[in-house]
């Protein structure tokens, strides 16, 4: 398909830059519910989508039909696009230089997870289904499993060939349960689609869903009749798998580029972190640094290449807690490079698409907190009056990810030093800077988990995502939590 790719770019006319992606995908989703499977489906696509650069705008075509007449057709109509675009520009597209890349690159699993007989994949989610039922209180019991592979050929006028091959795998149980006056959720190990990792099946078993259905049950119905959150000001301890969804909506969407320089303004926003406040603006405590590492083992946002041919990297966004860095494309690094002068760094290769039928966009790769020095065990004692949260149960947040309100399944009281009493309904609100100055103490990397979010959308028309954060729980001081009285 490589070669493939290739052909096609040779038959694109003289243009400025142009790169052609084929694309093949196969999916596999199950998901069982209250003892039955509920849902099996499995999919394939192959499709090719050409991008062309000329007299200073985009144009973008793409077909499932790989013959020399949908090909022609296909360039010609990128090419019309393009040109049509050019009459309405505001400026010329600029691109950031980018040496040529010749690379194959496929991610490292140890059982591929289409080679498992589906029969086992079946009885395992049903034997997690049955294990959450431990009282007559539940009312619903879910588990779920789901793999993608997607082979990606890249071919581009500066020369770049890539092939590179991704798989993803994930899974997860939720537990619903009722009385006359109160319906609550537990999920495991993480809500909204349960873990997902650059992994193979091995996850799935390391996960061991059947062992943990019980205690996942057991606090769905001590949620029942166990008291609503308090409300106030004070210490919060958030565990890593809600802390992930903070750093996704509050750092990582606000650190897109092409979202701060407008791109998404009237679809979901813009961004508080504007470029005079490059390098100066104090967004969290000093112990806070987050990153873009599109290279750490099995995050969900890891791979080799980024669908411009760019190199995955490594990068600063919040580094001593001040904002240093967004993440890039090489359009909007050149535009950056004309707006903030001092700023002479290349693409970090976070440009994405969720298919061959889509335009790659900014897209967050594994967006972390780094680890801190503290054990969970010692930050709880060290902690007099504060608040344990865990799991994301609902979030709000503003279209500039400044104010925010986050919910979560379950909470516990910490009361000197000591885990104590368990909490329905927890919430907790603030605005991004002040919140993550607030931080004091994050946990060492024995407690830190790259959590997969497989849903995260942008773009018009709507693109989904697949990203990871990688995090240890921290503690926040003065957060307000509950219904507060402003």
């Amino acid at each position: 398909m490589l070669k493939t790719a290739q052909k096609i770019l040779a038959k694109i006319p003289k243009v400025t830059y142009a790169d052609v992606r084929i694309v093949e995908k196969e999916s596999e989703d199950i998901a069982t519910k209250d003892g039955v499977v509920e849902a099996l489906a499995s999919s394939t696509s192959i499709g090719y989508g050409i991008r062309v650069l000329k007299n200073g705008a985009w144009g973008f075509a793409a077909s499932n039909i790989i013959t020399t007449k949908e090909i022609d057709r296909t360039i010609k109509k990128a090419v019309a696009i393009a040109e049509s675009s050019a009459q309405y520009k505001a400026e010329n597209v600029l691109l950031d230089h980018l040496k040529a890349i010749q690379a194959k690159y496929k991610t490292n699993v140890t059982e591929d997870p289409f080679t498992v007989p589906l029969t086992e994949k079946i009885a395992l989610l049903l034997a997690a289904d049955k294990a959450q039922r431990v009282n007559s209180k539940i009312v619903i019991s879910q588990a779920f499993f789901q793999a993608n592979k997607e082979r990606k050929y890249f071919a581009s006028t500066i020369g770049s060939l890539i092939d590179q091959e991704i798989i993803w795998t994930g899974a997860g149980l939720e537990t619903s349960a009722a009385n006359s006056n109160d319906f609550q959720n537990r999920s495991y190990p993480n809500s909204f689609r349960g873990q997902n990792q650059t992994r193979g099946f091995e996850l799935v078993r390391e996960l061991q869903l059947a062992k943990h259905a019980p205690q996942v049950g057991k606090e769905a119905v001590d949620l029942l009749t166990a008291p609503i959150c308090p409300s106030g000001e004070m210490d919060l301890i958030l565990d890593s798998n809600q802390l992930a969804l903070q750093i996704h909506e509050s750092c990582g969407h606000a650190v897109e580029l092409d979202r701060v320089l407008g791109y998404e303004a009237s679809y979901a926003g813009t961004s508080f972190l504007t470029p005079e406040k490059l390098g100066s603006f104090k967004y969290g405590s000093d112990i806070v640094n987050l990153t873009a590492d599109a290279t750490i083992p099995g995050g969900l946002g890891t791979f080799a290449y980024d669908d411009e041919g760019v190199p995955a990297k490594r990068t600063y966004l919040v580094k001593n807690g001040v904002f240093v860095d967004y993440i890039t494309s090489r359009e909007t690094v050149a535009q950056l490079k004309k707006a903030v002068s001092s700023y002479n760094k290349p693409s970090n290769g976070t440009m994405r698409a969720s298919s061959w039928n889509r335009l790659p966009l900014i897209r967050m790769t594994n967006i972390n907190l780094e680890p801190g020095t503290w054990r969970l065990e010692d930050l709880i004692a060290d902690t007099k009056k504060g608040i344990f949260m865990s799991t994301n149960r609902s979030w709000s947040i503003d279209d500039k990810r400044l104010n925010f309100q986050f919910g979560t399944e379950i909470a516990w009281e910490i009361k000197n030093g000591k885990k104590g009493r368990m909490f329905k309904n927890p919430t907790y609100q603030g605005m991004t800077p002040q919140f993550w100055g607030s931080c004091d103490a994050i946990c060492n990397r024995d407690h830190w988990v790259v959590w997969g979010t497989p849903n995260c959308g942008k773009g018009q028309p709507s693109q989904v995502m697949y990203t990871g954060h990688g995090t240890s729980p921290a503690r926040f001081r003065k957060v307000k939590v509950g219904v507060v009285k402003w």
